[in-house]
């Protein structure tokens, strides 16, 4: 399996039959996207993995974090990052997938290869994990429990960040990270919450990480949430292919589009933009660790042919 064209899925819509947007003006200090799906195709030329970097890299986003959201995806995102030195990966079982994994009686397998693909170098973080209860019944909720507790685990062991989904599961999340103990570095990905939730997981020393709708009209909780956290504890990123931000709705998102967030954030902070792009690379790796790090010409993955 190659870095190239090669893409593991379509949007689950069917993606968008229209084109990526233009590149915007550049950051003036370097920023990270710490949340990104490179492997799902969307829009009518969808983008390689290097075009998507070429193009981040020209406008001030020096890398991604591409994210895993069940064994195959997690596997290729492990064996993309070995080689690029603009991503790192994260490794997980959706929470969607638990309750399906469970019902076929592979879950336990399933988190075995997530541990083994956890050790490798160029994976910093498990996610995305966490409990979803806008997508999954009662009848799913307990291998939703069962998964997440066993990925924070799979996280503290390997001494990685934890990448959380939390939607509609707020108390819920939280609970169980009090429960089973958070690992050091927990995010709080695609931040849902409100200044409650907000003010709570920097209390823990937890991150929330916002993504391209905080700028959206009808998310004034996103952003009471931002204003309220300490500058340390705020991350940029995409969930590309999803939530491109304004003026760009409907358009598909990617990497290089988050200097339109993180220029919405600065200004709604009311900070400089130059040191609020300085603090937000700062704060990515202090969770995620050096990019340059742990490079391998060539990786023999876990589960590899």
């Amino acid at each position: 399996m190659t870095a190239g064209s090669h893409h593991l899925r379509t949007r689950s819509d069917g993606g968008r039959a229209v084109e990526y947007p233009a590149l915007p003006e550049p950051l003036p200090v370097a920023v990270y996207d710490n949340h990104t799906h490179l492997e799902i195709a969307d829009g009518a030329l969808p983008l390689d993995v290097h075009e998507h970097l070429e193009r981040a890299a020209s406008v001030g986003v020096a890398g991604a974090v591409q994210v895993g959201t069940d064994v195959a995806t997690s596997r290729w995102s492990a064996e993309v990052a070995a080689r690029e030195p603009r991503l790192l990966a994260a490794v997980a079982l959706h929470p969607n997938e638990a309750p399906e994994l469970e019902e076929a009686g592979t879950l336990d397998e399933a988190l075995a290869a997530i541990d083994e693909l956890a050790a490798l170098p160029r994976v910093r973080a498990v996610g995305e994990t966490g409990l979803d209860f806008f997508r999954t019944g009662d009848d799913g909720r307990d291998a939703q429990f069962r998964s997440f507790e066993a990925h924070i685990g799979i996280a503290k062991r390997h001494g990685v960040a934890l990448q959380i989904h939390d939607r509609d599961a707020h108390d819920e999340v939280v609970a169980t990270l009090r429960r089973v103990g958070a690992p050091e570095r927990t995010v709080f990905h695609c931040f849902s919450g409100g200044e409650e939730l907000a003010r709570l997981a920097a209390s823990e020393g937890w991150y929330c990480s916002f993504a391209g709708n905080v700028t959206f009209k009808n998310a004034g909780n996103l952003r009471e949430a931002l204003r309220v956290l300490p500058l340390d504890r705020i991350l940029v990123e995409t969930d590309a292919p999803y939530l491109t931000p304004v003026p760009l709705r409907g358009r598909p998102n990617a990497p290089y589009l988050v200097p339109h967030t993180v220029r919405f954030m600065a200004a709604e902070l009311g900070a400089d933009l130059a040191e609020f792009c300085g603090q937000l690379a700062a704060n990515t790796e202090r969770v995620y660790g050096s990019w340059r790090e742990g490079l391998a010409a060539s990786d023999e993955l876990p589960g590899s042919a």
